[in-house]
């Protein structure tokens, strides 16, 4: 890659671990230097590494490291260490915008503390270090912030199950939109996202064991990240899909990212392509769903003792670890609309629309239904293969699988 980098100074939140991390050492091999600003000084219970330990690892690399404890949500700490770096390193060339909150939970269930935490991370966070970084940004031959965000989807199914979160991320991509303008001419503003989940210890924290098989590795962050960083001043107001970019960039094997090369693999929020949308219908942003006839009267075979074997299998432990309530669109013998009510009580399944709003909105054919209800079919690859469409919840969506493992033995 001609050391690109070669000399340049990142100033990357949260660069103690993860895609933080992962694009700090991609750039440490062309011998950048690298700012880890990041809050983790102690060795954290259940997270992995500190800014000292990254910075062991960059150096390591070829890189040079100024480790600096940075709570983003501390303005001094932010100045503090922006000064620190430039009378390091004499200046900034490029920072990234990586450090983020999350909490996949809905207007009701997420206390005012999460909210503060990812408005002020998010947010606040990438605002007042964009600001503190710029001035010494725009003394630079070739400067850049880029943002960890999404592209800003209007769709409301986005929104509807984790306002909070989604607000903060698509604020972090409103700096982009709005400092790409602003600073046009003088600093490259730009969004990089993944297409499919990746694999870091916060995704172990939402998925739980064996959710890394359905994910890619940090690397193809790195990369994407990389192509950006490297190009023309230019190249502004961008909102950049990792694989997308690759792809346009010559990049033709991405088992080389695969945690579990030919595993199916999950896609991340915010992305239409993967979701079905057949039920939306957006005008002015309003979502108007289509009404699902329900048959005259339930029906029996397959589906029905499918449902009722379910029903029998279940336990109060399964309710309490999955809290979430699943509504079934079948097509085909046995079809209509059946729920499996995880959330209240002591569980229940039935045919119809479930007794409240339902998390989760599976779109498949009776007979695939069955087929992975009993283990011949994973949810996974029936998602992929555009055999069982979801709407609604996706982190809840993606509990499914580990509760058929747990089903499939009774079933």
């Amino acid at each position: 890659n001609f050391r690109k980098l070669a000399g340049c100074t990142l100033f990357i939140t949260g660069a103690s671990r993860g895609i933080g991390k992962a694009i700090a050492l991609k750039a440490a091999k062309d011998g950048a230097n690298i700012v880890i600003a990041a809050k983790t000084a102690e060795p954290h219970p259940t997270l992995p590494g500190t800014i000292y330990t990254a910075a062991e690892e960059i150096e390591a690399a070829g890189g040079k490291a100024l480790p600096c404890i940075v709570n983003v949500r501390e303005e001094e700490q932010i100045i503090s260490a922006v000064e620190k770096a430039v009378k390091t390193f004499g200046g900034i060339d490029i920072l990234v915008n990586n450090a983020s909150a999350i909490s996949l939970t809905g207007t009701l269930e997420t206390a005012t503390k999460k909210v503060n935490l990812m408005m002020d991370v998010n947010v606040r966070g990438t605002y007042l270090t964009s600001k503190a970084c710029l001035p010494h940004l725009r003394k630079s031959k070739n400067p850049h912030i880029l943002n960890l965000s999404p592209p800003m989807n209007l769709n409301p199914i986005w929104f509807k199950n984790h306002c909070a979160y989604t607000i903060s991320k698509y604020g972090m991509s409103m700096c982009v939109l709005g400092m790409a303008e602003e600073f046009r001419g003088e600093v490259a503003v730009n969004a990089l996202w993944p297409k499919t989940a990746i694999h870091t210890a916060a995704m172990d924290m939402l998925g739980g064991a064996g959710i890394e098989k359905q994910c890619r590795k940090t690397d193809i962050l790195a990369d994407a990240a990389y192509c950006i960083l490297t190009k023309p001043k230019s190249f502004t107001g961008n909102f950049l899909i990792d694989e997308v970019l690759l792809r346009e960039e010559g990049v033709k094997d991405f088992d080389v990212y695969a945690i579990a090369p030919g595993h199916p693999l999950i896609p991340d929020f915010f992305l239409d392509v993967e979701i079905d949308t057949t039920a939306v219908k957006q005008k002015g942003y309003a979502l108007k769903e289509e009404k699902t006839e329900s048959a005259p009267a339930k029906p029996s075979g397959p589906v029905a003792e499918t449902f009722r074997a379910i029903e029998g299998a279940m336990t109060e432990e399964k309710v309490r670890s999955t809290q979430g309530v699943f509504q079934f669109e079948l097509s085909g013998d046995g079809g209509g609309t059946w729920y499996i009510d995880l959330k209240n009580k002591g569980g229940s399944t039935g045919f119809g629309k479930p007794p409240g709003t339902a998390d989760v909105v599976m779109s498949m054919s009776s007979a695939d239904f069955v087929k992975m209800f009993t283990g011949k079919l994973k949810p996974t690859m029936a998602f992929m293969t555009g055999k069982l469409r979801i709407k609604g919840n996706m982190a809840l969506a993606m509990k499914l699988e580990k509760l058929l493992t747990q089903l499939n033995s009774k079933l």
